[in-house]
């Protein structure tokens, strides 16, 4: 099904903040909608986050397939999977998205939900369907030590991610979601494109300041030339 735009913005931030992160990990790779299947006798089963964190990175053969099997050699589940809360189906994006990750052996997934349009009662795994599980912009999903998939955290956020090292913070009025080192979020991961504008900025800035540094010394050059001179004609 094809992408809102607001859906498409709002996964094309995550990748992108995402991505510059990588830069600096250890065999770090991230995808956008690519299919995790991890049932060999099941083939066609699977799930389609929309943003995966891989570790250790895809084999290079990865790059023409829209999907991967993680029983092939080289092929891993992603250590972390995102999914924004989709406009036409956000019971699956609250419920059946879950599942998946725990029968894929995702260790940790983070839902986001920038309109709050998820379901207005959800059954919770293990717990009753109650009015109070009502729509959240963020959830974090983590396996326990017992093999177990659970919600760890539904709110607001800030939210830490072990995965990440960092946490997922909400940002203009709740719309985009974004990652920083610190829980105050003051701290924000850039995007490439955000850290060359900043580096353009200061470039610019830099230049407009020794413009003005240079203008100055040759008014002030100016104006000694004109004391000089008046001195001159009076003696």
């Amino acid at each position: 099904m094809p992408e809102s735009p607001d859906h498409a913005k709002a996964i094309n931030l995550i990748e992108a903040i995402l991505a510059w992160w990588a830069r600096s990990q250890p065999s770090t790779q991230v995808e956008r909608n690519i299919g995790i299947r991890w049932d060999e006798a099941h083939p066609t089963v699977g799930v389609d986050p929309d943003v995966s964190v891989f570790r250790p990175a895809l084999p290079p053969d990865s790059s023409h397939k829209s999907s991967i099997h993680s029983w092939e050699p080289g092929y891993t589940v992603p250590i972390l999977a995102i999914e924004v809360v989709s406009r036409t189906n956000s019971r699956k994006d609250y419920d059946v998205v879950p599942k998946k990750c725990e029968s894929a052996g995702i260790p940790e997934l983070c839902i986001f939900d920038p309109y709050l349009i998820g379901p207005r009662r959800t059954r919770l795994r293990n717990g009753p369907t109650s009015d109070e599980h009502r729509p959240h912009r963020l959830q974090l999903w983590r396996h326990d030590a017992n093999g177990g998939f659970n919600r760890v955290y539904a709110g607001n956020g800030p939210v830490y991610s072990p995965t990440l090292n960092g946490y997922f913070v909400v940002v203009d009025e709740g719309l985009k979601l974004r990652s920083s080192d610190d829980e105050a979020g003051l701290q924000w991961w850039p995007t490439s494109e955000e850290v060359r504008c900043e580096s353009e900025a200061i470039e610019r800035a830099e230049k407009v300041a020794e413009r003005k540094a240079k203008e100055a010394a040759l008014a002030r050059i100016a104006e000694l030339e004109a004391q000089l001179a008046k001195a001159t004609q009076k003696t």
